[in-house]
């Protein structure tokens, strides 16, 4: 049997050599992960996954048993984890390391990313977003893809220009981006035959960080939205993710949540991409991690059962594991840094967001800093007058929080857009004291929520000049400026 410096050895070195998502059976070349070493120190459902994996690692049975047992794999000891872990990884940089299998190469034209430190990629960067400046975001998660895929952006002046140079010039100052734990995995995100390309999987970890690093990069502030799915998470489905759903309670699926999200926003805080605020679930109204897949299950998620009630995060059945699941992913993001702001986001808030707020934050006292909300109209969500009065309540009951609409477009129907909603909803946005700002949710993409603000022209997207200036004539009133 090893020795528990010669265990930690080994974890030291796992850490220099991989820190790509945890991918069980696929992991390459018998190596340990950054995000497989927390899981397995910290989780004793994680541990399980990984140790019964074809993964051999080089150290004996008893020593696993050793590092299975007592305060190390419990809840309890998240602290302890939590400072040994950044102790490990802090002073040195990361090198993401892809593996053979096609779904987890990061791009067509690498294999290998070093990631600076944020001293390094910082030190340059244009300053866009202040703290206490009004946030007008977007979320572009999917320009990603476009990227990878070739398509070129052109600003509404004609010229060719990055993303961010093109929201920025209409005074954007902030970018939200999503993951997936497991994006790869069957039922996944980016499954075999799902999504606009198999070969890449888009929303994992690898993308993540590197897409963060072009938005800080680029000065903006950073929203991080993590679904704790493989796939999309929104008030239909919740669906567990592949490698937690051996998980047999509740606290030993909330301590795979502690491990996921502080593995996560550890590795992005290391690429100098630390998030500014980070979403603990996605349109989580009626809970998280409540859904299992069947055999009728699709590439969007559709068509699932419901998880037992030992694990479920089902809120209107078991409030109290999802509780359970919301602090542990909120104490995650704190052990990483004090200074980012936890937000808990829902739909249909008019409708459901009093009850929602008396179930989680009365009743089962989760603590977290900014409470947001998906606002589409054309999905019956209300008008931006209900939204500033449902904030307006709120904030009377809650002050504590701030508030923002984390997702909105503006349409009225899924080809009619209102003119002047998008710069309504934010003008009375505004004028409220405790409300941070917005998120417009993927400007180039049309459906049953609204419509584009872009045009395609073959493989080029091309800004809609309405829609843009509309943004541009609030600018002064938002205290914002082009940049």
């Amino acid at each position: 049997m090893f020795g528990y410096k010669q265990i930690w050895g080994i974890f030291i070195c796992s850490l220099c050599i991989s820190c790509g998502d945890d991918k069980g059976t696929e992991i390459n070349e018998n190596l340990i992960s950054s995000s497989e070493a927390i899981l397995l120190l910290s989780s004793s459902s994680s541990f399980q996954e990984i140790y019964s994996s074809s993964l051999e690692p080089s150290f004996s049975s008893g020593s696993i048993e050793y590092l299975s047992s007592g305060d190390i794999s419990t809840s309890s000891s998240m602290d302890e984890l939590s400072s040994s872990y950044e102790l490990l990884s802090s002073s040195s940089a990361i090198i993401l390391s892809s593996s053979s299998n096609e779904t987890e190469r990061f791009s067509s034209s690498s294999d290998r990313i070093l990631l600076s430190s944020s001293r390094e990629l910082s030190s340059s960067s244009p300053i866009v977003y202040q703290k206490g400046d009004y946030i007008l975001g977007a979320d572009i998660s999917k320009f990603q893809e476009y990227e990878s895929r070739g398509v070129k952006f052109y600003d509404s002046d004609g010229i060719e220009k990055s993303i961010f140079d093109i929201l920025k010039n209409h005074g954007f100052n902030y970018v939200r981006l999503k993951t997936f734990v497991s994006p790869s995995a069957a039922y996944g995100y980016a499954a075999s035959g799902c999504g606009e390309t198999s070969t890449e999987s888009f929303g994992d970890k690898t993308h993540v960080i590197a897409y963060a690093q072009k938005v800080k990069s680029a000065g903006m502030g950073f929203s991080l939205d993590i679904h704790y799915s493989d796939n999309w998470a929104d008030p239909s489905k919740q669906i567990i993710p592949e490698r937690w759903r051996s998980v047999t309670t509740i606290e030993a699926l909330a301590d795979s949540v502690y491990a996921y999200t502080y593995d996560l926003v550890m590795a992005l805080k290391n690429a100098g991409a630390m998030p500014d605020m980070v979403q603990i679930g996605n349109e989580i109204t009626n809970g998280m991690l409540y859904s299992l897949p069947t055999g009728s299950t699709n590439c969007w998620g559709d068509n699932v059962q419901e998880a037992s009630s030992a694990v479920s995060g089902k809120l209107s059945l078991y409030p109290s594991n999802l509780a359970k699941l919301l602090k542990a992913g909120v104490k995650a993001v704190n052990d990483v840094s004090a200074s980012i702001q936890t937000v808990m986001h829902i739909e249909s808030a008019v409708k459901n967001g009093s009850w929602w707020m008396s179930e989680v934050v009365t009743k089962q006292g989760v603590d977290f800093d900014i409470m947001a909300f998906s606002a589409y109209t054309a999905y019956g969500h209300g008008t931006p007058t209900d939204w500033s009065n449902f904030i307006s309540t709120q904030m009377a009951k809650f002050p504590q929080f701030k508030y923002m609409i984390a997702e909105y477009n503006g349409a009225s129907t899924s080809t009619s857009y209102t003119s002047g909603a998008r710069a309504e909803t934010n003008t009375k946005l505004k004028s409220l004291s405790g409300t941070l700002g917005s998120f417009y949710w993927e400007p180039a993409l049309t459906g049953a929520w609204g419509t584009s603000m872009f045009t395609w022209s073959g493989n080029n997207l091309y800004a809609d000049d309405s829609d843009f200036e509309e943004f541009d004539h609030i600018l002064s009133s938002l205290g914002l400026q082009k940049h």
